[in-house]
């Protein structure tokens, strides 16, 4: 859940009493886990004698929410582990609730930030890393706490298995045409992209923000990239601040219609820039 876009508390919440009775799904000491999620956290329940003990892969992702997202993958793939991370205490709070109640036993919940993924997972771990609606941190000053950058695709370089993706679901377009600049510059080769991913690819799971956004009038932008070549001397030449990202003309600024998180000043400011300009040009002719 980006940045500002805090959870609306019920009355009476807790936050305190909230994680500690939900506090058998947040593993607070993830660096301890490192190389052997997979093994460790199998709860061997319904295996079968010919399975290993083990899950299949582990999937991290990345600022769950309250972590419907998570849970919803692992009730359709009980042989993945699905490690749900979120810097937000009430975010925590309330995945680690939605995985007590849903009983599933392959998901976990982790505080933590992105900044400190190569603590927590070996090389290789990883089979995805989910970047779901990141906060994009628009201004060119607050460019290096964006997880969809190129600083960040090289980190996640380390703890990606072979043939691994990362996957970003994004309502910002500024961030999205951001990203597509940074896959190249990590050495990333870019699988697929959509521009409507809720109408491409409508069996993802939603999380409750999505939904929300969705209701708002919002798009959703998609895509996959995994991990090839490393650059030998990854340099960062792309416009960081996000505001270059964004349409120019006024037609398709007023087809936005979605103003993206943290920049709607900024979308008006240019359709009034864009209104003033198409004023004076009729009045000159």
């Amino acid at each position: 859940m980006p940045h500002g876009m805090h959870a609306r508390l019920p009355r009476n919440f807790v936050l305190e009493e909230r994680l500690e009775r939900y506090a058998r799904a947040i593993e607070l000491a993830p660096a301890a886990w490192r190389g052997r999620w997979a093994e460790g956290c199998w709860p061997g329940i319904g295996a079968r004698q010919d399975q290993p003990p083990r899950f299949r892969e582990v999937r991290l992702d990345l600022g769950c929410g309250k972590g419907t997202f998570a849970v919803e993958s692992a009730r359709r793939e009980p042989d993945v582990l699905f490690v749900a991370m979120d810097s937000e205490p009430i975010c925590v709070a309330y995945a680690a609730q939605r995985v007590c109640e849903s009983g599933l036993p392959n998901v976990v919940v982790v505080p933590g930030s992105g900044m400190r993924i190569r603590e927590f997972f070996s090389p290789g771990e990883l089979s995805c890393i989910h970047l779901n609606f990141p906060t994009p941190f628009p201004r060119k000053r607050e460019a290096g706490k964006r997880m969809a950058s190129m600083e960040r695709l090289l980190d996640f370089r380390e703890v990606l298995a072979p043939g691994a993706q990362v996957r970003l679901r994004t309502d910002s377009q500024p961030l999205f045409d951001f990203m597509l600049t940074q896959v190249p510059l990590a050495g990333y080769e870019l699988l697929w992209q959509t521009r409507d991913a809720r109408a491409e690819l409508p069996d993802v799971p939603a999380s409750e923000y999505e939904e929300r956004l969705g209701a708002l009038g919002a798009r959703v932008f998609a895509l996959a990239a995994t991990p090839g070549p490393a650059p030998e001397n990854p340099v960062q030449t792309a416009e960081l601040s996000l505001a270059a990202y964004l349409p120019q003309d006024l037609e398709t600024l007023e087809g936005l219609g979605y103003a993206p998180h943290g920049m709607q000043a900024t979308v008006t400011n240019l359709r009034n820039r864009a209104l003033r300009e198409a004023a004076r040009d009729r009045s000159r002719s």
